[in-house]
């Protein structure tokens, strides 16, 4: 039996659909819909795993979730050139920016994201005002901060290093991929450059689109 992907569309499940299209592994899809309401996924997905988030990714009896601790099982298992040589700066970098995308970046993204519909949600009119305050002294206090401090932390570094590994493409540089592609959609990002660039460069590699044609758009929707 091989490998199978529950895929649920406009996730962080492209990045782990990208990963296998960069390994050549082959594997099945499965793909769910998010509620038209909620964007939440079905609960189909909690049959496979007892949390019903995605990706989840089912190799013979092992059963994986969350998009770090998959890209290494895959890394390690199928790809050990996606991943620099342990004991160099270049694993430290690897394993920062793994999980540092989700520890630190993703957090701070989804915050914004539930402020911001929070603006936009339906309520009554007296409400309105009240709600619209509310999210934007959220966003004044924190997550505006936050966002600007997160940004020119990967600027800075990627004005310093072509990927977020070094000079080498790694599955950190697919790890990070999410949260930057879904960025994009709500921030202006025209004054980082190199943020951009790479961006750009990673839209170009062939895996990358091959994974955008099986799986859909990337885009921050919560899961």
């Amino acid at each position: 039996m091989g490998i199978v992907v529950h895929h649920l569309e406009r996730s962080r499940s492209h990045r782990v659909l990208w990963l296998l299209e960069e390994l050549n592994v082959p594997y099945e899809l499965k793909t769910y819909q998010r509620h038209p309401e909620t964007m939440l996924a079905p609960p189909e997905l909690r049959h496979i795993h007892p949390l019903g988030k995605s990706p989840i990714v089912v190799d013979g009896d092992d059963v994986l979730a969350e998009s770090g601790a998959i890209i290494s099982y895959l890394v390690d298992r199928h790809g050990r050139a996606l991943k620099p040589a342990d004991n160099t700066p270049q694993a430290l970098q690897f394993n920062y920016w793994l999980h540092y995308a989700e520890g630190s970046l993703m957090p701070v993204l989804l915050v914004k994201l539930i402020f911001t519909r929070l603006e936009q949600a339906p309520a009554p009119f007296f409400i309105k005002p009240i709600m619209k305050g509310i999210s934007r002294k959220v966003h004044g206090a924190y997550i505006d901060p936050q966002t600007v401090l997160h940004l020119d932390h990967i600027e800075s570094h990627l004005q310093r290093n072509k990927w977020f590994a070094g000079e080498m493409f790694s599955a950190a540089d697919i790890q990070m991929s999410y949260p930057l592609l879904a960025a994009t959609d709500r921030l202006d990002l025209s004054a980082r450059a190199s943020i951009a660039e790479f961006l750009r460069r990673i839209k170009d590699r062939p895996a990358f689109k091959r994974a955008i044609e099986v799986g859909g758009p990337v885009s921050l929707s919560g899961d």
